[in-house]
């Protein structure tokens, strides 16, 4: 038959209490780790020899004048993290260390130090110095502090002001000899510049005379020729006389479509003239006054006929000065048409000769761009020599000041105890824990019902305490039995059909609790009124008789080989419903006597007689017998020891069990230490919890279930044939 499906779990994560769990179950090895670290930081703290600390402190800053120079604008100093960085190199170099080993002999002090039979070297002390010397800065100030760590107190604060001392000579030779250098070097470099300015005004003369360039030409701010002005001029005067010309243009255009009275009115509003003016005033008024006659005056009348000669010859004088505009328009562009040509002639030849003359003139603008170049260096080198001159005539102060003066320290500095049992600690603890993890992770048995279910898809049936006996001993009120309990109504709702009644246990290994929790799981049904019989088919080491305390003479085996009747191997005990059949001697002629015809019959014997039927196995890795049992019952159920096998080993029994076609309900994990494991209290906690308040509420005098047998740990079961 098909073995039971489990149902898909979702996938696992770890939880804060599944870490928290590891550390509970692990807490010895982390302990041991721990203290063995803390001891052992203890012993070498308290062995370790003391050093003392002296600290000087000194006040270093950039190389600057106390008056500013005339011509300098004052700026105030800037932090520069850069500079205090190259100066703790400073302190710490051959340079600094070299001179402290000598002033101090160093070398002498260090040879008796390490009680060596010869002086040290220099090179041998600055190693040593360099190791006890610490330069660092105070909390981002200009202060540097040179802390000096030695076992000797007195010596540490000689180092550590001989240190700032030899320092600031260094800085104040330095400044002092970087003055005269730096003044000497100008000095030198102004000397080769006043040479070559002399020799390149000797060139620039020459050429101007062989070129005969102009004064006006080769004094001006920026070289030019002659004709650079005269072709300035002469696009300012084309740009004037291109615009009058266009918009005259323009005018004409507009007036050839105009006749009669229309271009009169043009030409005054665009060319207007006083003639035309006045002439058009004058004919306005005249028509004014024509009409102003009497309209019943007749055309011969004399005022008719002067005001109309009148206007006959304003209109004649119009169309004259009409027509003299015109002309002078005319002309005008005539003439600027041919002023426009004689210019830009003018220019294209400007241009040709400016052109000629830059070609002709370009060897003295070279040279006079040299010259003017070199002059204005040699007017920077000399006021930079006057500016030198000047801060050295200017008092200084030292930019480094010795603030305060190292001192022999009170108490020694290393080791530090407090600090150093403290991270042992820290470290030990971390290191336990992480030991602990670590084993937690190369251990690859079975730890938690989701291994089962994610490693062997198998569901759990039942979760088995540590350090569980026999039921039968203990009683019905044991808080063990409710464990099997549960693993009985888990069976009974995972076998679907009620004829299956025959069941066997089987494990990968060898004491995985098989024997144990058959007999105890038989014990729990016939409790709850079934007719059970336990048969102890482990034929090669067999335990359930030891359990009962009886011999194991007479069994399974003389039954198989017809030496016995079913009768005669089937004994009672003191467990009402509950009956059991050992093992018996086995032959070596008989080894696969259970995968016999007459096994197939017993079984079916014993079904007929019984409600339920209880096989012991061996382990199904090693021997036979247990794949053979598992074929021929009707159920079998997987023991895992907690923590025992790994889970691959487990994964192959279930993958036997399977393979010769058993039914295999699931997976009961045995073995539980239920009070260092907290995972497992849910499952069976609560029952502990609940008989332990029971045995304390007991009236006195009762006795606890189980007591009252016999005293020799065999719960005095009094076995007997059962027929």
């Amino acid at each position: 038959m098909d073995p039971v499906k489990p149902q898909q779990t979702p996938e696992a994560r770890l939880h804060f209490l599944d870490y928290w769990r590891i550390i509970r179950l692990r807490k010895i090895i982390i302990l041991a780790v721990f203290l063995l670290v803390v001891i052992t930081t203890t012993a070498v703290t308290f062995v370790l020899p003391v050093s003392f600390s002296s600290t000087a402190r000194l006040r270093v800053e950039k190389d600057t004048p106390d008056i500013t120079p005339f011509g300098m604008a004052a700026s105030s100093p800037v932090f520069d993290n850069y500079f205090l960085a190259t100066e703790f190199e400073i302190l710490k170099s051959h340079r600094i260390l070299d001179q402290v080993i000598e002033q101090l002999d160093l070398n002498k002090k260090y040879a008796e130090r390490y009680k060596s039979t010869r002086e040290f070297t220099t090179q041998e002390s600055f190693e040593f110095l360099n190791r006890e010397v610490e330069v660092k800065q105070f909390r981002n100030t200009s202060i540097i502090e040179v802390t000096a760590i030695c076992g000797d107190k007195q010596l540490a604060a000689d180092i550590a002001n001989a240190v700032a001392r030899v320092y600031e000579d260094y800085r104040n030779t330095l400044r002092n000899g970087r003055s005269v250098q730096g003044l000497g070097a100008f000095t030198n470099e102004l000397a080769q510049l006043d040479a070559q300015v002399k020799a390149a005004n000797v060139e620039v003369d020459k050429l101007k005379l062989d070129l005969k360039i102009p004064d006006i030409v080769a004094d001006g701010s920026q070289f030019q020729s002659l004709s650079t002005d005269e072709l300035r001029r002469l696009g300012m005067y084309l740009t004037d006389v291109e615009s009058r010309l266009s918009q005259s243009e323009n005018l004409m255009n507009s007036l050839k479509s105009k006749s009669g009275e229309a271009l009169r009115n043009a030409l005054n509003v665009n060319r207007p003239t006083p003639l035309l003016q006045n002439l058009i005033q004058d004919l306005s008024t005249t028509e004014v006054r024509r009409t102003s006659l009497n309209p019943d005056l007749g055309p011969e009348h004399p005022d008719v006929k002067r005001v109309n000669d009148v206007l006959a010859k304003l209109n004649s004088q119009i169309d004259d000065a009409v027509e003299g505009i015109m002309s002078a328009l005319t002309l005008q562009v005539q003439t600027d048409r041919d002023t426009v040509r004689k210019t830009q002639e003018k220019m294209d030849a400007a241009k040709k000769e400016d052109a000629t003359k830059m070609v002709e003139y370009q060897p003295y603008r070279t040279k006079k761009k040299e010259l003017d170049t070199l002059e204005r260096m040699r007017a920077a080198l000399q006021g930079q020599i006057i500016q030198e001159k000047v801060n050295s005539k200017i008092g200084k102060t030292s930019s480094v000041e010795l603030i305060d003066k190292a001192q022999p320290g009170l108490r020694p500095v290393k080791p530090s105890k407090g600090l150093n049992i403290t991270l042992g600690a820290i470290a030990g603890m971390l290191l336990g824990v992480g030991l602990a993890f670590f084993i937690e992770y190369l251990d690859t048995s079975v730890k938690t019902i989701d291994d089962v279910e994610h490693a062997l898809q198998s569901p759990v049936l039942g979760v088995i305490p540590q350090n569980v006996g026999a039921l039968i001993n203990e009683g019905p009120e044991s808080p063990h039995a409710e464990a099997y309990r549960v693993l009985r109504t888990n069976i009974l709702f995972s076998r679907k059909d009620p004829n299956l009644r025959t069941m066997t246990v089987v494990s990968g290994g060898a004491g995985e609790g098989k024997s144990t929790t058959i007999f105890n799981l038989a014990t729990i049904f016939a409790q709850q009124g079934s007719r059970v019989l336990i048969v102890d088919s482990d034929l090669r080491r067999p335990s359930l008789h030891k359990i009962l305390g009886v011999p194991n003479n007479l069994g399974l085996t003389n039954y198989l080989l017809k030496q016995n009747k079913l009768e005669e191997v089937i004994q009672t005990t003191t467990q009402p419903g509950m009956d059991f059949m050992a093992s018996g001697k086995l032959p070596s002629s008989s080894m696969g006597i259970l995968n016999s015809s007459a096994m197939r019959a017993f079984i079916d014997e014993a079904k007929s007689r019984y409600d339920f039927v209880f096989f012991d196995s061996p382990p199904i890795m090693g021997v036979s017998d247990a794949s053979i049992l598992a074929s021929e019952v009707d159920m079998a159920v997987l023991v895992v020891q907690y923590r025992k096998y790994p889970q691959q080993m487990t994964l192959r029994a279930k993958q036997m069990v399977e393979k010769v076609g058993g039914r295999l309900l699931g997976v009961v994990l045995n073995n539980i230490n239920i009070s260092q494991d907290s995972y497992y209290y849910y499952y069976s906690g609560y029952y502990y919890d609940y008989y332990s308040k029971s045995d304390e509420s007991r009236p006195a005098g009762e006795k606890k279930p189980g007591e009252g047998k016999s005293s020799s740990g065999k719960a005095g079961l009094d076995l007997k044939q059962k027929f």
